[in-house]
């Protein structure tokens, strides 16, 4: 009976928090600014918009450009690859090779 009291009082402990927490984490929170500071804040937000996306594509840099040749060859590689590693699973199948690693640069 104790422990049965021990669990019921540990658990309302627990509902007591978990409310708590939710409270904490879903309220509104308006900072206390005096009245003053309002209108020089508005000016703020007018003259800066806030984007949440960027317009049009991000520029990349130039030793980052990789040749779209390079890249679509080091694909074709990579299905290559894995067409040998289902050839050779279909061939003899297997837990083994079923779950062990190609060698394609590419992971998935």
């Amino acid at each position: 009976m104790e422990m049965l009291l021990m669990g019921a009082c540990l658990s309302m402990f627990g509902l007591a928090v978990m409310c708590l927490a939710f409270g904490a984490a879903t309220r509104d929170e308006k900072p206390l600014e005096p009245a003053g500071f309002e209108k020089p804040m508005e000016a703020v937000k007018t003259a800066a918009p806030e984007r949440f996306f960027v317009e049009g594509p991000l520029p990349v840099p130039v030793h980052a450009r990789v040749p779209i040749e390079a890249l679509l060859a080091q694909l074709e590689n990579h299905v290559r690859l894995e067409q040998a590693a289902a050839e050779s699973y279909m061939r003899a199948p297997n837990a083994a090779l079923l779950h062990s690693r190609t060698i394609s640069t590419l992971v998935n």
